[in-house]
């Protein structure tokens, strides 16, 4: 089963569950999904497939961590305490994340491949890295990773 019928049975349960926080934000996904097939000129009946949904989860969690951090800096913590519980949920669909200490050997390696020895040629490193990584690794935590090699 795909992650979007998968996302369809979870919005059931969570009405049969009464479960707001749970409710709110499969509906959030559901309409973002629906955005994105009307985006690329399909139905909104039709399903992503499984990398174009976990993207969209993904724009979506990073949209609840930057207004978490507004929210914080305004001193909004009744805002923010439901932003933090819908990220919760949205980084339940999104795989685990490979930590700085895990990049740093394939982002050694990937320097050695290349060749890349001096800073002018840093964004073509990360810019592979990022390739070789997909979207097991977070984009800052990668660039973090390969400055830190310079």
């Amino acid at each position: 089963m795909s992650m979007h019928t998968n996302l369809r049975v979870t919005l059931k349960e969570a009405m049969k569950a009464k479960n707001e926080v749970l409710l709110r934000t499969v509906r959030s996904i559901m309409t973002a999904c629906t955005n994105e097939l009307v985006a690329t000129a399909r139905t909104p009946q039709a399903e992503l497939s499984d990398a174009e949904f976990l993207a969209v989860v993904k724009k979506l969690a990073k949209q609840r961590k930057e207004s978490i951090v507004q929210f914080e800096a305004a001193h909004r913590q009744d805002l923010a305490d439901p932003e933090k519980a819908e990220l919760v949920i949205l980084e339940s669909y999104l795989p685990t994340l490979l930590t700085p200490d895990q990049i740093r050997p394939i982002a050694e390696a990937v320097k050695q491949e290349l060749g890349v020895s001096d800073r002018a040629k840093i964004g073509v490193l990360i810019g592979a890295v990022m390739k070789k990584l997909g979207s097991q690794a977070d984009g800052k935590d990668v660039k973090a990773v390969v400055e830190s090699l310079f």
